[in-house]
């Protein structure tokens, strides 16, 4: 898949949601983050960046935090409200671009980061550590987790290695803790989950 970036064609991905065809939206959380959040390492408030329709918002919500979800996409926005509503949670969403985090205008203690870093190209990624750094509180963690180069083929977002995680966030982080993981997709897109790093980086006080 082309590198797609955040500040590109919401179409692409109010598409995804609309066609019900986004393979890692499968209508729960993804494991790792029940994880954390079991372990205590997820403090409030939180920012979910790129919380498409909105499981890991509101798994935190459900579990008494201060937590907002951002997304490009107004589709999955719309979705995840939906569910909020649904579910009795109080859990704030809004529309804006991860690339342009700044102009949320507050910071958080954590960010959690479910398969957005994986998608920009060099030039983007650049972007986003530098919009990470603007909302996360100094000595704030952001949970990363993105595909690793142990997923077979070349279908779906980049593949992401160790060393190109710690390059990105070299300077102004400290990467503490990089593990294998797995993401999760839906029934039908492929025959196992994909091999992911799950990454705890503390920005610099």
């Amino acid at each position: 898949m082309d590198d797609v970036s955040a500040s590109g064609p919401v179409s692409f991905w109010d598409a995804a949601y609309t066609d019900d065809s986004a393979p890692w939206d499968i209508g729960r959380p993804q494991p790792v983050w029940e994880r954390l959040t079991d372990a205590g390492e997820i403090a409030p408030p939180v920012l979910d960046s790129g919380c498409g329709t909105g499981e890991h918002t509101l798994l935190l919500a459900e579990r008494g935090m201060e937590v907002l979800g951002i997304d490009i996409t107004p589709v999955a926005v719309r979705s995840a409200k939906a569910k909020a509503a649904k579910r009795g949670l109080h859990a704030a969403f809004e529309v804006g671009d991860v690339l342009e985090l700044d102009r949320l205008g507050r910071t958080f203690a954590t960010v959690i980061d479910s398969g957005v870093f994986h998608i920009f190209d060099d030039a983007d990624r650049a972007r986003y550590v530098v919009s990470l750094a603007a909302v996360l509180d100094p000595g704030g963690v952001l949970h990363l987790l993105c595909f690793s180069e142990h997923t077979p083929g070349d279908a779906g977002p980049r593949r992401v290695t160790q060393a190109e995680l710690r390059a990105a966030f070299a300077e102004g982080w400290q990467v503490e803790r990089i593990e294998p993981a797995l993401i999760e997709v839906r029934e039908g897109y492929a025959p196992e989950p994909a091999h992911a790093w799950l990454a705890r980086i503390v920005r610099g006080r």
